[in-house]
């Protein structure tokens, strides 16, 4: 871990302006000892605790050595008491040395040394005990600080994960459905056999070639989900058809890859496989009060179905609308007059 003093410039700052304010204080100290103020109690007060900042500076390695892995109390206080002991008798050495060489009349700073010696020594005391305060206090927030850096990380890490969990809930699941489908189709019509791998292989190269959770434009998205469609016209011909609303302003948005696909299998699963008649699927996209609305429509056959649906693909994608934007975004459904319509309002400030 480096020096926590001089790996932060606002930490200097206050650092040092921490010891002008002891150096004061310390001048005032000594003025009740001494009794006046003249040019040795202040030279003696900014001498002093200067020599002890630099003290108080190299103590940070003593200390992160003797707090190293779990130290144990009764070897922790000794090490700390005799490096209190060690500097302050260092500092007072120094300070005395340096004052007596440097002044004319060292007579007279005696006189003052001998009066302000036994505050000299408390103030050093309470000074180093400080010291300590303030360097658990820096090594705590710097732990913590890291901790949360961790939990960030991880919390990170498991949310990617449970996003490449749920988008490839979506392939698999289309891919059977349209493996089947062409299996069928090689013996019945061979040429839209053909057709449907092409698609298909368009298809998944596009969600294939995605392998992180990027977002990507509504237009890419729509382009992709017209391959879908197409696929699906292959199996169920005039009997699906397809409607883009889509202002043009919303074509550059983007939103999660493959986050529309559950809705649109949902469409077609219930809608254009349980009916009897013809399904439209509408999408729309508009631009309304800092969202945009994407809204999937269909109609269906209002008659009781025997297959009920598990819900998975609309809680695919209210999961990953959770994931990515938070409390931000929101899906609503509805059913009314025969037709099924799933909203999403996604910010349009959050990518």
């Amino acid at each position: 871990m480096k020096h926590p003093i001089f790996s932060n410039r606002i930490r200097l700052i206050v650092w040092w302006l921490v010891w002008i304010f002891l150096a004061l204080g310390q001048s005032l100290l000594f003025y009740y000892a001494f009794g006046s103020f003249n040019n040795i109690s202040i030279l003696d007060s900014l001498l002093s605790l200067l020599i002890y900042s630099g003290i108080a500076l190299s103590l940070w390695y003593p200390f992160r050595f003797f707090n190293s892995g779990e130290p144990r109390i009764t070897v922790l206080i000794p090490n700390l008491i005799a490096s209190g002991a060690l500097s302050i008798t260092l500092w007072v050495i120094l300070t005395k040395f340096i004052m007596t060489t440097i002044l004319h009349e060292p007579n007279n700073y005696q006189a003052y040394w001998v009066s302000t010696f036994s505050y000299r020594v408390g103030s050093g005391v309470f000074i180093y005990g400080l010291i300590i305060l303030t360097y658990y206090l820096l090594e705590s927030l710097s732990n913590l600080s890291e901790k949360n850096a961790k939990e960030a990380k991880l919390e990170s890490l498991v949310k990617e994960t449970e996003l490449k969990m749920l988008r490839s809930q979506i392939n698999p699941h289309f891919l059977f459905n349209s493996l089947n489908s062409i299996s069928s189709l090689t013996i019945t019509d061979p040429e839209k056999a053909r057709d449907m791998v092409v698609k298909l292989s368009e298809f998944m190269r596009y969600a294939l070639s995605r392998k992180d959770e990027q977002p990507v434009t509504l237009q890419n998205e729509l382009e992709n989900l017209r391959l879908y469609l197409d696929i699906e016209k292959v199996r169920f011909g005039d009997k699906l058809k397809t409607e883009e609303i889509i202002e043009t302003n919303c074509l550059d948005f983007k939103i999660p890859v493959l986050l529309l696909q559950p809705l649109y299998e949902n469409a077609v699963k219930h809608g254009v496989y349980e009916s009897t008649e013809s399904v439209s699927i509408i999408t729309q996209a508009k631009i309304i009060d800092g969202y945009i609305e994407i809204t999937i429509s269909n109609n269906y056959d209002s008659a009781p179905s025997l297959k009920r649906g598990t819900g998975t693909g609309l809680l695919n994608v209210t999961r990953r609308l959770e994931l990515f934007y938070g409390n931000k975004a929101s899906i609503k459904t509805s059913k009314e007059n025969g037709i099924y319509t799933v909203n999403l309002y996604i910010p349009t400030d959050y990518l």
